[in-house]
């Protein structure tokens, strides 16, 4: 099968490449860097002729308000568009758990719209909600520097390995569409400010600032959290890596 990765150098593409390969499909990795965007549309409908499976894991360059939600409601749209043309027979887009639940949060918002415009695409779909990955730790950590400390509210939520993200991109993209939401998580919930903390605590040396003062106002990339706003549903699918192992060989 031919599978097309919109995304595909990035973090979670690059690693989605490489399973899909190693199972023997035909993998077109695409991105601006190989000709494709889908913001504007160039180099879409090539890349995606004789595609069976697209996944979108491609991600906005900017987390600003107007911007993020242009990104996602272009790149969705145009994505959709080119491979009901194709004759695509299935698109899996890669999203964040709890993103309906935090209008507050602009970014949270662009990816409703994106998922909203995959859900009306007229090609079957499976969007795959995956929770913070272990590697975004230092990305809230620096988003939520106030002054000397890093503020953050105690709420929980359930961080996933960027590995166990990919694996189940794989399995979800080579089965058939689920015409609707599969949730991601991590083995385990914690508290957000703990998780900081403890990840600070690892990387001790490598950060500037080490100080995290719980806030339970602190907001969230705009949105104010509490224990639901970010955790997964029952029957979510949870990985297996847990973060202790993760930053042990990070």
């Amino acid at each position: 099968m031919k599978f097309v990765i919109i995304g595909g150098s990035g973090l979670i593409g690059g690693k989605l490449v490489h399973l899909l390969r190693a199972a023997g499909h035909d993998v077109v990795p695409a991105s601006p860097a190989t000709g494709v965007n889908t913001v504007t549309g160039e180099g879409l409908a090539a890349a995606l002729e004789g595609a069976q499976v697209v996944v979108d894991v491609a991600n906005s360059p900017s987390f600003e308000d107007a911007a993020v939600l242009a990104f996602f409601q272009a790149s969705a749209g145009n994505l959709v568009s080119a491979a009901r043309a194709a004759g695509v027979a299935h698109v899996v887009a890669l999203s964040v758990v709890g993103a309906d639940r935090n209008p507050d949060s602009g970014y949270l918002r662009a990816k409703v719209a994106q998922e909203a415009a995959v859900t009306a695409g007229g090609v079957p779909f499976t969007i795959v909600r995956a929770t913070q990955f272990y590697e975004f730790s230092h990305a809230i950590a620096q988003s939520s520097v106030v002054g000397d400390t890093v503020r953050l509210p105690p709420a929980l939520f359930q961080p996933v390995a960027a590995d166990d993200v990919a694996a189940t991109l794989a399995d979800v993209a080579q089965a058939a569409p689920h015409n609707g939401v599969v949730e991601l998580a991590g083995p385990e919930p914690v508290r957000m400010d703990e998780h900081i903390r403890r990840f600070l605590a690892a990387t001790e040396g490598s950060e500037p600032i080490q100080d995290v003062t719980t806030d339970p106002h602190a907001r969230y990339f705009g949105a104010e959290l509490d224990d639901t706003s970010l955790t997964p549903g029952p029957g979510a699918r949870l990985g297996a890596i847990h973060f202790v192992d993760w930053l042990g060989k990070s």
